[in-house]
């Protein structure tokens, strides 16, 4: 681990790339959106607030920012590079990951090697980049049988042999998917949700974590806040509703019994650590930077108090007695 200014970086895998601890997620920069007839966005999102966070991340030493095709349907990839160009900064000064696997356009499959390239050329003029730091196949469901496997796995090993993706990532949601894919892919990263609530990908002595020791392979981390629920933000008697495009509109983790169940846990937290927003975020964010094998989280963000409140876990530690606390409090 380095230290670049105020913000500590780590490394993805063994590929040399070094990203800051905290980073931004770009999902939301897509704003209100449906994939495949689900809901699949976020609401609420404003381009000029989302470029005064983007600054404020940047000025805190921020350098890693994780996009998608299908964020937005390629508004939130257009997004950060204006954003870039607004603030009057290089792309290329920062490690832009993006994603591929959830768009699948008019292929039959998302990873028909074909799309996989089209994705990749047009992610590229998206962010206006002649290359793509980081490439995550975004799932694990390579078809009936995996029969697009192979031949997605090849078609991204060409588009690193031609400098258009320096670093190749995988991305999944179950632990099965991930010891699957591997060896075909072999990624240097792996990237799936992983909070206080759920650190089954990272814990260490998962099937998981034990992969990425044996082929040094390091994490990303998005979710790391549990989608803001670790915040104590909600209140049963007043559970929120969300737009039609909203992806937690149907998500039974913010029905009121669900909030309601979680509140006394966090009051533990709280007792321990301090009750205010930053507390909560610090030792959220902290917790899951404890895992050996973590690079890096993401939370997402819509405003610069989002990402103030998400630095503030920046030089703060949890001891490994501060850890067993948050695991014991929230099972």
């Amino acid at each position: 681990m380095i230290q670049t200014g105020s913000m500590k970086m780590r490394e993805l895998g063994r590929s040399g790339v070094q990203v800051s601890e905290i980073g931004l997620g770009c999902w939301t920069m897509g704003g209100l959106n449906w994939v495949n007839g689900n809901p699949n966005g976020w609401a609420n999102v404003d381009e000029d607030e989302i470029v005064q966070a983007i600054k404020t991340g940047i000025d805190a030493g921020v350098n890693h920012f994780d996009n998608a095709d299908v964020y937005g349907n390629g508004r939130a990839e257009r997004m950060l590079k204006r954003a870039f160009d607004k603030l009057g900064v290089k792309s290329e000064d920062f490690v832009v990951a993006t994603k591929v696997g959830h768009f699948p356009g008019t292929a039959e499959h998302a990873y028909e090697a074909l799309h996989v390239r089209h994705q990749a050329e047009q992610s590229l003029k998206n962010l206006g980049r002649d290359h793509i730091d980081v490439y995550y196949f975004h799932h694990g469901d390579f078809g009936p049988s995996d029969m697009y496997l192979d031949d997605a796995a090849a078609e991204m090993d060409k588009l690193v042999q031609e400098g258009k993706v320096r670093v190749k990532g995988q991305s999944a949601y179950s632990a099965n998917d991930f010891i699957r894919v591997t060896p075909r892919v072999r990624p240097a990263v792996f990237q799936s949700w992983a909070h206080a609530l759920d650190d089954q990908f990272i814990r260490e002595g998962s099937p998981v974590s034990e992969l990425m020791a044996k082929e040094g392979i390091t994490f990303v981390a998005f979710s790391p806040l549990a989608q803001a629920r670790l915040l104590d933000k909600y209140d049963p008697s007043k559970p929120p509703s969300f737009e039609p495009g909203d992806h937690r509109q149907n998500s039974g983790a913010f029905k009121a019994e669900a909030i309601a169940e979680l509140k006394p846990k966090l009051e533990k937290l709280k007792g321990r650590f301090g009750g205010t927003i930053e507390d909560l975020a610090s030792v959220a964010l902290n917790y899951v930077l404890a895992h050996p094998h973590v690079a890096s989280v993401i939370p997402g963000f819509r405003n610069e108090r989002q990402v103030r409140v998400n630095l503030g876990a920046e030089g703060r530690t949890l001891s490994a007695d501060d850890v067993k606390f948050v695991r014991d409090a929230l099972a």
